[in-house]
């Protein structure tokens, strides 16, 4: 009952602080004066002068596009440039860190490109200083800024009236978005960290003599400036290999509480400003209201199942541990609730920051948080998270339109085929990249066997091995990073393959729904009628958390009964 009580108050902490957060963002996108005003516009002035930025000029949603895929080039390129010469850069590297190799690399520039933040390496032995800085945590702040931009950009084509088509400006957005948003709320909770005792410093590991007479070597260095950015940008990118289970990234409780709230924060807050922004707060309510149903009723049932134990030990007689299921891989300062129940929170936004093993869960417990990930909608990564949402609202209201004889329509604006197409498009992309992909690794798997064992690919096989291909897939589309455990994934071909759900699960959503948001806006408005449906209905709030589960369940329930559900009922 304590526990619970936590969780929730956690979760009600979050919901506070999003209210005023979420307007003064309103604020921030609508270019209203803010009381930060005096401190962050010359900043932000100065990055246009450097930059010869032109934050007025309007664009299409094609030049906004193009825009945003140009700039994450450039970022690209840094990245893997950065990453490939770290060990021969003259600064930063004190404890000699060697350069990753070229697979690597790719991969990690694109994991934290895309806010995925899966790391085939350790974080502490993996990244000099440097690249800590210049490449992982930008990455975070320009990710999370680039979610944010297309994110009000969908926002602002919805409530606006410009059939030309414009947009609005991606760099003004992306400037706005890490200078005016980003950066002062990581400046708080960076000092939050700092104050619990996550290590800020330069200098290189420290070495203490140990009893048997030997030197214990223990990893620091800058990890509370990352520790913000990682989890209000849901990103979820760890400076150590343990990610949050790591004492030196969450010392205590109330570290753990911050983890929390910062995660859920800027989520939340973009449900609330975009009732602001629209003039529409009885529809961020309803929106709202179905997000938190939505990572109620999936991640309760994880946290249940593995607080009623593991019947494979009470079946061996072995006894369990106090309060459910077997604490290896859990955070055993916070017990099994807090580990599921934060688990199941960082699959929804999705961070990706856990504080267990994935791969110590019991085997119902993959069912709730791959679909979680899948969904990407109940809350979901900042800015992002909303792109879903907008992606499921065009198909359910198409389909309330038509099951009561109206035309579809979305916010006064006719939602015709060429809205539907890119809708279908972006709903069944993810799917179809991730299951082929996950066919491809088993295909592998079981024709060449000798090649894969060499590469030790899994620990586990069977149905188990599977959910562990087929969650790394899951994670790296939906831009959740966190790994099931057990996969040998530090090779070319894991290094490789997870690109291309990477960047499908990250661009394909912003490009269709900035197609489909564009399309709205370029559309005369049609007056409302009695017989058309309302979104801010309560109806509309069912009908819409409907049709998000039973397209999840169509596009990867025959998926998860070769995994998760094929495990629990076979006993392997």
């Amino acid at each position: 009952m304590l526990n619970t009580l936590n969780v929730g108050l956690l979760f009600g902490l979050s919901a506070a602080l999003a209210l005023p957060v979420g307007r003064y963002m309103a604020r921030v996108y609508g270019g209203e004066a803010t009381w930060l005003d005096p401190v962050l516009a010359p900043l932000e002035n100065a990055l246009y002068r450097l930059t010869g930025l032109k934050p007025t000029r309007a664009m299409t949603w094609r030049q906004y596009v193009g825009a945003l895929l140009g700039i994450n080039l450039v970022w690209l390129v840094w990245a893997v440039g950065i990453l490939l010469v770290q060990n021969r850069l003259p600064f930063w590297n004190p404890d000699h860190i060697p350069a990753m190799e070229l697979t690597q690399a790719l991969h990690t520039a694109v994991s934290f490109l895309t806010s995925t933040n899966a790391q085939h390496y350790s974080g502490e032995t993996g990244a000099s200083y440097f690249a800590q800085m210049a490449v992982l945590t930008f990455l975070q702040f320009v990710s999370a800024g680039t979610s944010l931009a297309a994110g009000i950009a969908v926002v602002r084509a919805l409530g606006g009236t410009d059939t030309a088509g414009h947009v609005g400006n991606f760099y003004q957005d992306l400037v706005r978005s890490c200078v005016r948003i980003l950066l002062p709320v990581c400046l708080v909770f960076s000092v939050l960290f700092e104050l619990g005792g996550v290590p800020m410093t330069f200098a290189g590991a420290a070495h203490h003599p140990t009893l048997e007479g030997t030197a214990a070597t223990v990893a620091r260095g800058p990890v509370a400036a990352m520790m913000s950015i990682k989890e209000l940008g849901s990103n979820g990118g760890g400076f150590f290999g343990p990610n949050d289970a790591h004492p030196f990234e969450n010392p205590t409780f109330f570290t753990f509480a911050v983890h929390h709230v910062a995660v859920m924060l800027l989520p939340m807050a973009f449900v609330v400003m975009l009732g602001y922004y629209l003039r529409r707060r009885r529809f961020a309510a309803i929106l709202f209201a179905v997000m938190t149903a939505g990572l109620l009723l999936l991640a309760a049932p994880a946290v249940w199942v593995e607080l009623r134990g593991n019947p494979a030990l009470t079946a061996l007689g072995l006894a369990e541990a106090p309060g459910g299921n077997q604490l290896e891989g859990k955070e055993v300062r916070f017990g099994v609730y807090h580990t599921a129940a934060y688990a199941g929170i960082n699959m929804a936004i999705p961070a990706g920051t856990i504080a267990g093993a994935q791969d110590s869960f019991a085997p119902l417990t993959g069912v709730p948080f791959m679909l979680l990930m899948q969904i990407d909608a109940f809350f979901g990564g900042v800015g992002t998270g909303f792109l879903n949402m907008f992606i499921y609202i065009v198909i359910t209201a198409f389909i309330a339109s038509l099951m009561v004889g109206r035309s579809p329509e979305l916010l006064g604006k006719k939602v015709e085929a060429r809205e539907m197409q890119a809708a279908t498009l972006v709903a069944v992309a993810q799917p179809v990249v991730v299951l082929a992909c996950t066919g491809l690794a088993a295909w592998l798997w079981a024709t060449t066997p000798h090649a894969a064992d060499a590469l030790k690919w899994l620990s586990n096989p069977g149905a188990h091995g599977f959910s562990t291909m087929l969650y790394e897939f899951i994670s790296a589309a939906s831009g959740n990073g966190s790994g099931f455990g057990g996969l040998g994934s530090n090779n070319p071909f894991w290094n490789l393959t997870p690109c291309l759900a990477m960047l499908s699960g990250r661009f394909v959503p912003i490009v269709g729904a900035l197609i489909i948001a564009a399309g709205l806006l370029a559309k005369n408005p049609t007056p409302p009628s009695l017989g058309g449906i309302r979104l801010e209905s309560a109806t509309f709030a069912v009908l819409l958390l409907v049709v998000i589960g039973v397209l999840g369940a169509l596009l990867f329930f025959p998926a998860l009964t070769l995994g998760p559900l094929a495990e629990y009922f076979g006993g392997r």
